[in-house]
C-alpha cells in the first residue's frame, strides 16, 4: 500500500489540496451568504446586476434592472421588457472558487499564484458580465432558444474560459510548467 501512496503522490496531493481549497472557499462563501436576511439580494449578485445593467446602456438606454420586492433576485429589462433574472448563482463566485481551488492545488510560488488568481477571478468575473448582458439581449431576440443559450451555450462559454485558464496555468506558471 505504501508504495502505491509514494507512487501517486503527486496525485493525491493535488485532489487533497484541490478539495481541502474547495469545501474551505465554499464554507466562507456560504457563511457570507447567511448575513443577508433571506428574500434580500447579496452585495456580489447586486454589484454582478448592476455592472450587467451598465453594459446593457452602452448598447440600449432602454434597458435596466430593479429589485425584486418578494424575492432575492434583480429583474433584467432589455428594450422596457422584462427578460431576465439574475440570481445569487449567476455571479459567477461558484466558477471563481473552482478556478482558485485548481491554481492553488498545482501552485508553487505565492506571488505568481496570486497575480493569476487576482487576474483571473477578475477576468471572470468581467466576462460573466458580458455573458449576462448578452444573454438577455439574445432572449429578448430569440426568446424560444433561452434553454439551449442559458443551459447550454453559456455554461460551455464561462466554463471554456477557466478551462482555458487552467491550462495557461499548468503550462506557463504551475509547478509542472516545463
Amino acid at each position: 500500500m505504501k508504495k502505491y501512496f509514494i507512487l501517486y503522490k503527486p496525485f493525491l496531493l493535488f485532489l487533497g489540496t484541490f478539495f481541502l481549497t474547495y469545501i474551505v472557499l465554499t464554507f466562507l462563501y456560504q457563511q457570507y451568504l447567511k448575513g443577508f436576511e433571506e428574500n434580500k439580494i447579496d452585495s456580489i449578485t447586486r454589484m454582478v446586476s448592476e455592472n450587467t445593467g451598465q453594459v446593457l446602456q452602452l448598447f440600449t438606454d432602454e434597458s435596466s434592472i430593479e429589485e425584486s420586492a418578494e424575492h432575492p433576485y434583480m429583474k433584467l429589462f432589455y428594450e422596457q421588457k422584462y427578460v431576465a433574472r439574475i440570481v445569487e448563482g449567476c455571479n459567477a463566485i461558484s466558477v471563481i472558487i473552482l478556478f482558485i481551488s485548481f491554481v492553488v492545488a498545482f501552485s508553487e510560488k505565492l506571488k505568481a499564484s496570486l497575480l493569476f488568481i487576482f487576474g483571473g477571478s477578475l477576468l471572470i468575473y468581467v466576462l460573466n458580465v458580458f455573458r449576462i448582458a448578452t444573454l438577455s439581449a439574445l432572449i429578448f431576440y430569440f426568446p424560444k432558444q433561452e434553454p439551449f443559450l442559458h443551459g447550454v451555450f453559456f455554461p460551455l462559454y464561462i466554463y471554456g474560459v477557466v478551462f482555458i485558464l487552467w491550462l495557461i496555468w499548468v503550462r506557463k506558471f504551475s509547478r509542472y510548467a516545463s
